[in-house]
């Protein structure tokens, strides 16, 4: 744990170093847990990320919405956030100092399993452990639910809370998306906006914050549809890395790679719809830079479950900083949410179908951008006796391309200034460096993660060549000026390889 610990260590004085995020904020006021600022590099970072998800989700046919944040009571009372969003604390009998009891135990035994564990059991464990208050070293009171929603008042005296998901704020909408889709079904829609949860001590930085931005997609369908959906048919043959809850229940954590078709008849997946949404999921996560040598999907054990849930899995990634970290959720809700919202509403949330009235049923992809974000800047760090360097793929990169003069030389400065322009202009993201001896220069791009730097020089002043070099090699070639453009962003596009360049 402690090596866990020192990488981590490693991976956030370099994102605050070279203005990734900032933090716990507000830092002038000493900072509150579980509230970080996205600095320059991270914001630009997060803004690849969301392309990423956005692109994925409108390729899929999902149309994005945005909600509200606040919502008053009895959405909350509805959706059964106001009685069942908690966390497990326990406080202490002496200095009624709180604490999260499932920290306390995992910091206590490295191996204690939380999966399934009652409040009851978590008392229990807390006295097994001989757990105590760490500030004065009394005794731990009973295990209790905390509620974490953030509460506040709309006018004077109406109480409402600030969402601790988006996904409430899109079932209230059925209705209008009845009307906008022509009363067909299935619906997918999405959102990407600010979420809250007032976590009681939140830890491990940006993995675990109380504002978020949150990601949820979300599918209106009917049984039938969910069991004949024609999407299946394009992913059927291929493999996802699958670890099932009956692995997990028999002591092992052996990852297996499932063709699509296989887990459907080994019953991993009782539903193709169901079974096409964990795909998409898993290929979110692929194009924001994950590979299937980090990336596993898990399915929740039936304790794990929510009383609602049909079946849940989760896309994890495995860091180096705190080993596997669950990073998305994807959910077979049923018809939960639409028939709590028909009953608290007194609104019809049903369809007609085969001529009866049904509640239609919701498939759900869930996730904070803040978590892969730190994720793959965990999975990106490397370094050797010479550098550290960050190995975003090109496209995800925040800063794509650095231009320096190879020399601050009016004669070098001003084409230098002509081709980071054209750069600039064509789309890129686009940094330009003067300061500081050449290999200086090259070091501080690369432990920012830039993929490719151009240098102008005198030989460029007599054959309109410069050179382009590319981060991981750190090999380099000369480029004719006319197509430097179109060959970095077909670099950044990955049409091209640096290697083509260098044969």
């Amino acid at each position: 744990m402690a090596l866990e610990r020192d990488f981590n260590e490693v991976i956030s004085s370099l994102a605050k170093k070279r203005g990734f995020y900032w933090g716990p904020s507000p830092e002038i006021y000493g900072g509150s847990s579980g509230f970080y600022d996205l600095a320059p590099l991270g914001k630009l970072l997060k803004n690849r990320l969301e392309n990423v998800i956005r692109s994925s989700f409108v390729r899929s046919n999902f149309w994005e919405v945005e909600c509200p944040t606040v919502s008053p009571q009895i959405v909350w009372k509805a959706s059964g956030h106001l009685d069942g969003f908690s966390d497990s604390i326990t406080q202490c009998t002496k200095c009624d100092q709180v604490y999260r009891a499932d920290n306390l135990i995992e910091e206590a035994s490295d191996d204690a399993s939380l999966k399934g564990l009652s409040l009851d059991d978590m008392t229990e464990k807390i006295k097994e452990l001989k757990i105590r208050c760490t500030s004065c070293k009394s005794e731990l009171g009973p295990v209790q639910q905390y509620n974490l929603m953030l509460k506040t008042k709309l006018g004077l005296d109406q109480e409402a809370y600030m969402r601790p998901e988006t996904a409430t704020t899109t079932y209230l909408l059925f209705k209008r998306f009845l009307t906008f889709f022509r009363d067909q079904l299935p619906v997918s829609v999405f959102q990407i906006g600010k979420a809250y949860r007032n976590e009681i001590s939140p830890r491990q930085g940006m993995l675990r914050l109380r504002e978020f931005t949150q990601v949820e997609g979300q599918i209106f369908i009917l049984e039938e549809d969910e069991k004949n959906w024609p999407g299946f048919e394009d992913i059927k043959n291929n493999m996802l890395p699958l670890l099932t809850y009956q692995e997990q229940e028999s002591g092992s954590d052996k990852v297996t790679m499932t063709e699509m078709s296989a887990a459907i008849k080994k019953g991993f997946f009782q539903k193709p719809a169901y079974a096409w949404c964990v795909h998409l999921a898993y290929k979110i996560f692929s194009g924001m830079g994950f590979t299937p040598d980090n990336m596993r999907l898990r399915q929740h054990l039936p304790t794990e479950r929510a009383h609602y849930a049909e079946d849940a899995w989760d896309v994890e990634i495995h860091t180096r900083s705190f080993g596997w970290v669950e990073c998305c959720g994807i959910h077979d809700r049923g018809n939960y949410d639409l028939t709590r919202h028909q009953e608290f509403s007194k609104e019809k949330m049903s369809v007609k179908a085969n001529k009866q009235s049904v509640v239609p049923n919701v498939l759900e992809i869930a996730f904070g951008v803040e978590r892969p974000l730190f994720c793959l800047i965990d999975n990106s760090y490397d370094e050797d006796e010479e550098r550290s360097w960050l190995k975003f793929p090109p496209h995800l990169a925040p800063i794509q391309v650095a231009v320096f003069p190879l020399m601050g030389k009016p004669e070098l400065l001003a084409p230098s200034q002509v081709i980071y322009n054209e750069i600039l202009d064509s789309g890129l993201v686009t940094q330009f460096d003067r300061g500081g001896s050449i290999g200086r220069r090259y070091r501080r791009q690369d432990e920012v993660g830039t993929p490719f730097c151009v240098t102008v020089d005198y030989e460029s002043l007599e054959d309109n060549t410069v050179t382009l070099r590319e981060r991981d090699s750190m090999e380099q070639v000369r480029v004719k000026r006319e197509v430097l453009v179109e060959i970095i962003h077909n670099l950044v596009r990955a049409k091209l390889t640096f290697a083509d360049l260098t044969k």
